[in-house]
């Protein structure tokens, strides 16, 4: 069993222990507060798909986190407002009370939790991938022992590649990886197409995008080195819109929403039974 396969099941038979039957949207206890101001002012930061980005043709916002969202702000009878802001700000954002949820594509992490409280929508990790020309000779993680691997810096790809390398390669007695750190997904794709390096790691549901973007020039190499849960993030305290938006998630996933979202961006392999509250490792 691959450690994905493990950790999806391990999440599934979790869930099915901790969670009561899932709600119909006519339970979702949607908070006063909330009702009074008749909408969810959303952070959203628009550079990363295909979880949310702009059209190249109409400058549109799309991505598998605005349908969510959209589909969530429905269920809840509220309007979405979104507000347009670069990923450093998200998180100050949600702690000062500027916006009620970040709705971009963020990992819960203990560290994070410190101030945010999430809830984990879709299974995401740290997938190497090459390109197809390299797809013989890469086939599995062992395979990267020796190689260039880039993945972004500011990113905990950076660190837990290398931490990978150390345990799997060199405690084996194979060469260590070399982790190239990049300045972003944009740039290890390019630096990856360009000879300087053999592979790349970056979250699978960006990869997806770049196999559906660029047909037949990609590969995936073996497993995620990690795998980790997307979450939507509120303030700490917040934990009646959590908990509404939480509800609203287990109705899309029982009226079978939720699964057609994913399958419109390709990433219904990366599904979650029902929502956890602060799962994230």
């Amino acid at each position: 069993m691959s450690k994905r396969h493990a950790f999806l099941k391990a999440l599934t038979l979790a869930t099915a222990i901790a969670l009561p039957a899932v709600a119909g949207a006519e339970d979702i206890a949607v908070p006063e507060a909330l009702k009074a101001k008749g909408h969810l002012v959303v952070g959203i930061e628009s550079s990363y798909p295909p979880m949310a980005y702009r059209d190249t043709k109409t400058n549109e916002r799309v991505g598998l986190n605005i349908d969510l969202v959209t589909a969530i702000g429905k269920k809840l009878d509220v309007e979405v407002q979104w507000e347009e802001m670069g990923f450093e700000q998200l998180m100050t954002s949600v702690e000062t009370g500027r916006i009620d949820m970040i709705g971009a594509a963020i990992s819960d992490l203990p560290r994070r939790r410190e101030k945010m409280t999430f809830v984990d929508y879709l299974v995401t990790g740290a997938q190497p991938f090459t390109l197809k020309a390299n797809a013989e000779t890469l086939k599995t993680n062992l395979d990267l022992c020796g190689k260039r691997v880039g993945a972004p810096s500011f990113t905990s790809y950076f660190p837990e590649a290398k931490k990978w390398s150390e345990k799997n390669c060199v405690a084996a007695g194979k060469p260590a990886i070399t982790v190239n750190g990049t300045n972003g997904a944009t740039a290890t794709r390019l630096d990856l197409k360009q000879g300087r390096l053999d592979a790349g790691v970056l979250g699978p549901e960006f990869v997806v995008h770049l196999m559906r973007d660029e047909p037949d020039t990609y590969a995936l190499v073996g497993e995620p080195l990690l795998t980790s849960l997307f979450g939507l993030a509120f303030k700490k305290d917040d934990t009646a819109t959590r908990d509404a938006v939480a509800k609203a998630i287990d109705a899309l996933i029982a009226d079978g929403s939720y699964t057609e979202i994913l399958k419109k961006h390709g990433l219904e392999k990366w599904a979650m039974a029902s929502t956890k509250i602060d799962a994230g490792e």
